[in-house]
This record gives C-alpha cells, structure tokens and sequence, in this order.
C-alpha cells in the first residue's frame, strides 16, 4: 500500500505538527507500508528527521498550494492519499486557507482514494476569539469549505457532536468518529508519589494568545496560591501564529512573582518530564477548536485536568471516559475555587490520575492507526472489486477489455493489508 500523509511535519511548529509526527511514526512501523509525508515548507532549511521519507511541497499562506500537492501526489502514484487539517491548516488568510480545503476534493477527481481527518468544524469556531474580521463571509466560505471536503472518499471527525452536525446540516459524505488518541504506543504507568513533592505544580500547555489565553489563570492561580501553599505554576508553550510575542509579554508581566514559571516552547524530549512531575493540567480556554491535544497528553501520563465548561471538552469528557472537573468559563473566583479545591483533595487527584490513565489505555497510537488502515483495506479492496466488476460486464468487443481485467486482478490477488 502505497499512502501519503499530509500533514505539518516536524522540524515545522506549524499547527497539527506533533499529532502528524506521532501518526507517522506509528504508520511506518506497518510492514507492507510504504509511508511518504508531504509536508509543509520550512522556513529555514534544515535535516529531516531520520527514518521519514519527507516531500516538501506546499506552505503556510501559499496560494500554489493546490498545483503543488497535486503535483506530487501525481508524480509518486499512491494508492491513498489521508490529509490531517484543521481549518487553518493551509493558511492563516481567508484564501489560501479556503484553497488549501480544496485540495482533497481535487485528490479524488485525480481517482486517488482520499481520507480527511478534520480536526475542527467551522461551526464550533467562535469568531471573536479567533480574530475574523467578516463573520458572514467566513461562515459562507466555510459551508462551501466543508462540502468540498465531504467530497473526501471518507472523512473522520474525533469527536460524536461533530459527526452529528455534519450529518444534520450537510447530510451527505462518508463520516465517521475516531478517537484521536494519545502520543505512546504503550504509555507508561504514573509515579503519583513524585507529585506534590516537595512542590504542587499546576500546568498550563499549549499554543497560547487566541482563544487560549492565560490573563483568567495567572489572577485565579494566584488567588489560590495564599491558600494552597507550596504551589508553582508553569507555562508551557509558545505563542499561536495569529498572537507573535504573547508568551514573551506573558513572562514579562510575572517576572517578579516567583511561583510562576514561563518555560516557552517545549521540544519533544522534554515533555514527558513536564507532565510527570505535575500534579494538576489547567485548560483555561475560552472556546474550544476540536479535540484537545492537551487532553489526551494528559491522560498519556496520567494527569488530572481541570478545564474550562465548554461543550467540547464536556463531550471529550463522556466518548472517550476522561475525568475532567470544570470551572465556569472567564470567572476568575470559579477557577480559583475549583484549584484550591483539588490541589487540597490529593484523594481525588489520584482518583482522576488512574482514570485517566485508563482512558489512555483504550486509546493508544497503534489502537488508532490500525482501525484507519483496516478502514483503508476495506476501501480499496471494494475499490478494486468494483472496477474489475465493471470491466466483467463491458462489451466483449472493448481491445483492451482483457488486459484491464487481468491487470485489476493481479493487483487484487497481490494486495496486502500492511500490518494487520
């Protein structure tokens, strides 16, 4: 099976960059699989990472991104083509934003088979926070956008509120809900007694300055740390591509105080250290773009969360059986209530430590990607028995009617599911 990812690609920090890594590198790991990346520019050259065979072929605001992936996706002859996107995948511009969504429509004209993970809908987007200067113009672009991409041969959504919207509004495609999954093949059992020891750390990671924003948590944080000493916060991550330099005046406000540490961005080596020595994850958002990322890394390494009372994450909270507890959402008084209360119930951390372990358990990389492959299986082998039906019924008369069929069943015969 030949299969392409399209997808941001480390060493990028463009969005969806980990969870493209993590899918990749889960992907080649499959024997019969022959994985080509085709990711997003660079803005500086630098090495591949080893063991990836990585096609550079399009780029964040490139309104060529279309021509360009077409191109390659022609050029390498691939039985699949599985596209993992957000909305602002391509582009930060209204444009080249809406012209990259199109390119999975394009794919299957070209008759490659085509999935599409969609990270978010437009629907759940609130304008505001992301910073959309013509609302009723987004919203047309984006309910043209999402047709075209249900034109995909398939499309997975990661959570069920999704799949029901898509279903109810637009009532047409091949969708359907999977779980997005945590980052480790087999994730590690949680040392709860190196948390809280000698230090209470409270985590907040991510992209931060959009809707993501810190101001509610350093007041309520620092609110909760009189009454729940000794207590750190530490911020993690940098700064979304829309808000350049947040994170830097973030660190600039709190400099004085010193139960708060600003760590910027975090390479991926360090994070499992970060998350197993915290003993609490803080959500503070004040909309949601899909499922968290933030979550199921949580859960990966067995950490509480506390999180902001929005519908998607109330929704992650019940499909996928991860223990959340919620605060009202832009309420100083309700986060620095919810914090106090759990950084003095260590009973109740623990309790929502080993469920969401647990929950991690059931979603791990190699669970994920193999429910996709065996999807894609099924999909080309019916693609395949299609084809060489239609050529059975054709006219006898058709010169090329016996070549065709032969061709279509030896490539039947030699197909094989790659790792399953």
């Amino acid at each position: 099976m030949k299969l392409a990812l399209v997808t941001a690609f480390p060493p990028s920090r463009k969005g969806l960059n980990e969870y493209g890594y993590h899918v990749a590198d889960e992907l080649r790991r499959h024997p019969g699989l022959e994985l080509t990346i085709l990711a997003d520019y660079l803005p500086d050259p630098q090495p591949e990472l080893p063991e990836f065979s990585v096609v550079r072929c399009w780029g964040f605001n490139h309104l060529s991104n279309p021509i360009s992936l077409l191109r390659a996706i022609r050029r390498l002859k691939l039985d699949i083509v599985w596209y993992n996107i957000g909305l602002a995948s391509f582009g930060g511009k209204p444009l080249p934003a809406f012209f990259g969504l199109t390119v999975p429509a394009l794919t299957r004209l070209s008759s490659c088979y085509t999935h599409v993970t969609l990270h978010q809908l437009f629907e759940t987007v609130n304008l505001a926070d992301a910073g959309v200067k013509s609302p009723i113009l987004y919203r047309a672009a984006g309910h043209v956008a999402t047709h075209l991409l249900l034109s995909a041969n398939s499309l997975s959504v990661l959570l069920p509120a999704y799949h029901r919207t898509l279903r109810d509004k637009y009532g047409r495609g091949a969708v359907s809900v999977r779980h997005h999954g945590i980052f480790a093949s087999c994730p590690e059992q949680p040392d709860l007694s190196v948390r809280g020891n000698p230090v209470q750390r409270v985590l907040a990671f991510g992209k931060w300055g959009t809707y993501k924003r810190l101001e509610l948590l350093i007041e309520a944080f620092e609110q909760a740390a009189a009454k729940s000493a000794p207590v750190e916060l530490i911020i993690a991550g940098g700064d979304h591509p829309k808000t350049p330099g947040y994170v830097q005046s973030v660190a600039e406000r709190v400099r004085d105080n010193p139960l708060i540490r600003v760590v910027g961005y975090v390479p991926e080596e360090s994070i499992p250290e970060l998350f197993r020595t915290a003993s609490l994850a803080v959500m503070p958002y004040t909309s949601s773009a899909g499922s968290s990322g933030v979550a199921h890394l949580a859960c990966q390494y067995g950490l509480p969360i506390l999180a902001s009372d929005i519908e998607d994450f109330r929704e992650l909270a019940e499909y996928e059986f991860v223990s959340m507890e919620f605060f009202t959402p832009n309420d100083v008084e309700s986060l620095a209530s919810r914090l106090v209360s759990l950084l003095h119930s260590p009973e109740r951390l623990a309790e929502m430590a080993r469920q969401n372990f647990s929950a991690a358990l059931q979603m791990s990389m190699p669970q994920v990607i193999r429910q996709y492959i065996r999807s894609f299986d099924v999909q080309h082998r019916l693609r395949m028995l299609r084809t060489f039906s239609k050529l059975r019924n054709s006219s006898r008369w058709m010169p090329t009617r016996h070549l065709m069929a032969r061709r279509v069943e030896r490539k039947l015969q030699s197909w094989r599911a790659p790792g399953l």
